[in-house]
């Protein structure tokens, strides 16, 4: 039988929810109407609070209504699998300035492209580029995003909004890929995925005016933990896998920036949590397809912390020492273990940060002077920092 290869569609600026999708004012109108924004609204009785069936302050994909839940990577900013209250005030905000997002209209977007030469929509990307960019101009620095969601919810569509800005400002080209998850398969098949997708964009970077040697990637959660593994496995191993059609190509990066993502499986219950990391259904349990304790060796092999040599990308890493579900100390440990082999490693720490929440201003202005460091030879001093939730 005939197979199928996924094909890459191509949009001018906006997310394809908002070009291809009629029913977007209806579903946007749905969610507005929920949010909570004023602390009148956050009382008890509320829409939010209706459909908080378990009372944890946060709402899952499936206690939202069908016709709201195709919105919800938009809202999921963090990629945690949940929507906080504080994400769903934000979703408020950006529809409120809707059609006035930076750049929006100078970006050019390739969707769903097929790095595995599959038909599995999990193993697809999506890239960005200035729309005044070809091939023929100076080649750009790509920027790589990959989304969080504990290896078992998520999707690329989230990292549009955090390439955004970037690839607006006519100095970064950006991609979000997509891997499988953890109900389709177990690892190593993740890293093998990201390492693909790698592979692919280093081998159309030509045709697409990007400079194959001037990568970063960009995670948070456990798209910071899948950033940390590209950053310490650059050399071509048992990681590497055999997903797509690139097999010689390198998967190295440039440079890493973590967000709260988790270095050290073995440890995660050593530390204050709101969830048991070592029962069997645990996401790092799930991830490696068996309870972590169990299984350590197997938790060794997806552990960053286990791959550290002196040859490793240099990382920005940013964490939260109120986290509760990946503890703080997580990446401490990770940027000691860095640094002690002679890696340049910089800890941005938010005091009463949360997991991804009380992010403010100082993180967004680090996370560009890192790339811009390292992506674009911009000199500046960046050093271990503290800041406080927001500032």
């Amino acid at each position: 039988m005939e197979t199928r290869k996924v094909q890459p569609r191509e949009f001018s600026g906006v997310p394809p929810v908002m070009t291809r999708n009629r029913s977007f004012p209806v579903v946007a109108f749905l969610l507005v109407g929920t949010c909570l924004v004023a602390s009148a609204q956050q009382q008890k009785g509320s829409r939010f609070d209706q459909w908080d069936k378990d009372g944890n302050g946060t709402l899952s994909r499936e206690e939202l209504p069908p016709p709201a839940r195709r919105n919800f990577d938009r809202v999921d900013r963090n990629g945690d699998g949940k929507i906080s209250r504080e994400e769903d005030a934000a979703f408020v905000n950006r529809l409120r300035t809707k059609g006035k997002g930076k750049g929006t209209e100078t970006i050019r977007r390739l969707s769903d492209i097929s790095y595995a030469d599959s038909e599995n929509p999990r193993q697809t990307l999506d890239l960005f580029l200035p729309k005044d960019h070809s091939a023929a101009s100076d080649p750009l620095p790509l920027i790589v995003f990959i989304h969080g969601g504990g290896w078992r919810n998520g999707d690329k569509r989230s990292g549009f909004g955090r390439l955004q800005e970037f690839v607006a400002s006519g100095h970064y080209a950006g991609a979000s890929i997509g891997y499988r998850l953890t109900d389709e398969a177990i690892w190593p098949a993740q890293i093998h995925d990201c390492k693909a997708a790698l592979r692919w964009l280093r081998a159309n970077a030509e045709e697409h005016g990007i400079d194959p040697g001037r990568i970063g990637v960009w995670g948070t959660s456990a798209g910071g933990h899948l950033v940390a593994m590209l950053g310490v496995t650059g050399a071509e191993g048992e990681l590497a896998g055999d997903v797509g059609e690139n097999d010689a190509v390198s998967s190295r990066v440039t440079c890493v920036v973590n967000f709260f993502g988790p270095s050290e499986l073995l440890t995660m219950n050593d530390h204050d949590s709101t969830m048991d990391h070592d029962a069997p259904d645990s996401p790092e349990s799930r991830l490696i397809g068996g309870a972590i304790q169990e299984n350590p060796d197997k938790a060794k092999n997806a552990s960053p912390i286990e791959w550290v040599t002196g040859d490793d990308a240099p990382s920005l890493i940013v964490h939260g020492t109120a986290d509760p579900l990946v503890p703080y100390p997580q990446s401490t440990a990770l940027e000691e273990k860095l640094e002690a082999a002679g890696v340049e490693t910089i800890l941005l720490t938010v005091e009463d940060g949360g997991h991804g929440r009380g992010f403010g201003p100082s993180v967004n202005e680090a996370v560009t002077a890192f790339f811009g460091r390292h992506l674009r030879g911009i000199e500046g001093k960046l050093s271990d920092q503290t800041v406080a939730a927001n500032e």
